[in-house]
């Protein structure tokens, strides 16, 4: 086990405001407090060279969470360990060890070219200048760099700088990872460089904590999966799990021979219909095996899928929600 966190917990306390004027002029003289609870009695544990994702809603704790992790913000109560360490109260010797990157914030100075600030990062954590030779010439070799970080920061394009962004936070070979939405905003050919780069580094045996919107992610990089939501941990397990959480459920499309279809059974519903002869279904294989669903079906295709992770995580988020 790499991280281990128990009971975590971050409070907020903030002010609540009337509207109109007598409200505002009331809130001069006394002002109402409002504890708001970020992260609420989360536990878990990540284990050493994995991908975990930790997904959730705008406003739900994640990324409170990630920065407790990386040591950015103190805990409210609970206990963290990160490599044997507490980020907040062994930072100096932590953070060299970890890196991080937040897709909506950049480590790069904006007026010089990007290999100007690697430099600065090598002095920074003292690497040395074989290591840091070495280093670089293999981020750069992955990410196909060599002309694009000699320019000024501020030229690049969002995907151009995303990859020096990752050559950044690696210089220093840490061993943990924070990636906080590290594809936003990136085209497709960018989002796919990104997904190769960290898969080849945990294949070395880099551990990496992703909080992404991005289900693509998700799908082709974590195989540990955990969902806050309202600052409390609604799940805790693999992808796979995460995929059979709501039962063993497939999305059958069909393109009939015969557009009478006949009555559906209890445990399949129409999902959408293009035409009469196509239908996409969703079918509950534990109470009805394809192999019995389709028995005696007229049919000239079919497809059978996993059901969409969209739909399974915003199901969980209504379940939590109407507790």
């Amino acid at each position: 086990m790499i991280i281990g966190v128990k009971d975590l917990t971050k409070t907020y306390v903030t002010y609540k405001r009337g509207s109109g004027a007598g409200e505002t002029f009331k809130n001069l003289f006394k002002r109402e407090k409002e504890t708001v609870r970020a992260v609420d009695g989360v536990t878990f544990s990540v284990e050493e060279g994995s991908v975990c994702g930790i997904l959730g809603p705008n406003g739900a704790g994640k990324s409170t969470t990630i920065k407790m992790l990386c040591g950015a913000l103190f805990p409210t109560s609970g206990d963290i360990k990160v490599l044997g360490y507490t980020p907040s109260a062994d930072r100096k010797k932590y953070v060299s060890e970890i890196g991080a990157v937040f897709g909506q914030r950049s480590q790069l100075i904006w007026d010089i070219p990007p290999v100007d600030s690697f430099h600065m990062n090598r002095a920074i954590y003292g690497i040395p200048k074989t290591d840091y030779d070495k280093r670089l010439s293999e981020l750069t070799e992955l990410f196909q760099t060599g002309d694009i970080m000699k320019k000024p920061t501020r030229v690049l394009s969002l995907g151009e700088r995303m990859k020096c962004e990752f050559i950044m936070s690696m210089l220093h070979a840490p061993k943990i990872v924070f990636l906080d939405e590290p594809t936003i905003g990136l085209d497709v050919i960018a989002k796919a460089s990104i997904r190769d780069f960290i898969r080849e580094m945990n294949r070395k045996g880099v551990t990496f904590i992703l909080t992404t919107h991005d289900l693509e992610d998700v799908k082709k990089l974590a195989e540990h999966i955990i969902i806050i939501n309202k600052g409390k941990k609604v799940f805790d397990d693999t992808l796979q799990k995460l995929q059979q959480s709501l039962g063993e459920k497939k999305i059958v499309e069909l393109t009939l021979e015969n557009p009478d279809f006949g009555i559906l059974g209890e445990h399949t519903k129409v999902v959408s219909q293009k035409s009469p002869r196509e239908i996409t279904l969703e079918v509950d294989v534990s109470q009805t095996p394809i192999r019995d669903f389709i028995e005696g079906l007229d049919f000239s295709d079919i497809s059978v899928k996993e059901l969409p992770l969209e739909e399974i995580i915003t199901q969980i988020y209504k379940d939590e929600s109407a507790k």
